[in-house]
Parts: C-alpha cells; sequence; structure tokens
C-alpha cells in the first residue's frame, strides 16, 4: 500500500510540476504577444500623430485638392478610432484594424501622389522632412507587424505541440491569428509608361 501511495504521489507531483511549467510557457509567449501587438498599435499611432503635421503642410498649397485632404482626414479618424485589445485579438477584430489601416494607407498614398504636381510643396522642407518621417514610419510599421506575426507564430506552435496542447486547452489558450496580406496584393500593379 505504501508503494502504491508513494507512485501516485511521484506521479501527481510530476504532472503538477510539468503543468506549472507549461502554464507558464504559455504566459511567457502570450504576453510576448501582447507586448508586439502593443508596438504595433504604437507605430501605427505614430503614423497617425504625423498626419495632422503633414495636412497642415498641404493646406498652405492654395490650389491643393480639398477633397483628397478630406480624404486622409477622415481615413485618419477611422483608424484611430479602432483600438484592439491584445487579450481580445480575435481574426475578426485583427482584421478590421488592418483594413481601416489599409484604407489609411491608401489615403496618404493617393496625397503623396497628388503633391507630385504641385512644384512649392515639394519644395518646402517641413513637407519634405514630415515624408521622409512617413516614410521611416511605414518601415517601422512593417518591421512591428513582422515582429507581431513572429510573437503569433511562436505562441501557436506552443499552444498546439504536445502536451502543452493539453494544458493550453485547459487553461483556456488558444491560437491567435497575425496579420496577412491585404486582398488584392498577390497581383502586381501593371506600370505603364
Amino acid at each position: 500500500m505504501n508503494k502504491t501511495l508513494i507512485v501516485v504521489l511521484i506521479i501527481a507531483g510530476i504532472l503538477v510540476i510539468g503543468g506549472c511549467s507549461q502554464y507558464n510557457g504559455l504566459v511567457g509567449q502570450d504576453e510576448s504577444v501582447t507586448n508586439a501587438w502593443n508596438k504595433v498599435q504604437s507605430d501605427y499611432q505614430r503614423r497617425a500623430d504625423l498626419i495632422p503635421n503633414l495636412v497642415n503642410t498641404v493646406k498652405g498649397e492654395a490650389n491643393f485638392e480639398k477633397s483628397t485632404l478630406t480624404e486622409v482626414i477622415q481615413a485618419r479618424a477611422s483608424a484611430t478610432q479602432i483600438k484592439v485589445d491584445p487579450n481580445d485579438l480575435t481574426p475578426e477584430k485583427v482584421q478590421q484594424f488592418q483594413q481601416a489601416q489599409g484604407q489609411l494607407s491608401q489615403a496618404l498614398g493617393r496625397l503623396l501622389a497628388v503633391s507630385e504636381a504641385y512644384p512649392n510643396l515639394r519644395a518646402n522642407d517641413a513637407f519634405r522632412g514630415l515624408q521622409a518621417q512617413l516614410e521611416g514610419t511605414e518601415n517601422r510599421i512593417k518591421v512591428s507587424r513582422n515582429d507581431f506575426n513572429d510573437a503569433v507564430r511562436g505562441y501557436n506552435v506552443k499552444v498546439r505541440s504536445f502536451p502543452a496542447n493539453i494544458f493550453a486547452g485547459i487553461m483556456g489558450f488558444k491560437t491567435r491569428q497575425g496579420f496577412q496580406a491585404d486582398a488584392g496584393s498577390e497581383k502586381a500593379p501593371e506600370v505603364k509608361f
């Protein structure tokens, strides 16, 4: 009887220690995803913070298309209203966030393309500086999104691997969704001269 009790206690101890280890590993991976998401949002916020200065600089060009400026302002307002809690990163919420940010990217792209027709604006040091900052910020966003996807991948591997998947299911850890390419981005744009 004593030998059986000792064996059962040893097995129970191993399960408890293994469970604690798996739980702590899952929490660590979950926190990595949360941290990476916060960095993504921070970089998108930096871009949103630069836009009012860019719009005000462009407004100085008297003949600039007002509709383009209005589109940028509206897209920025829409993009900054969408906040996604890192603890509730459902695929739908990530997609909604990504869609709003994509609309802002398109509006900014149109603004910068239209600005090419205004030599005074292109010669403006403030405009050129803001344009360079936006370019750098877009690069930061790309890096942050890639880091987020790497963190999601590491987390998902942990959640789906044996024996962590058993503990993950019991403790409520579910796989997460990373950023995906925008619809239509698989087709290269056509360039005509």
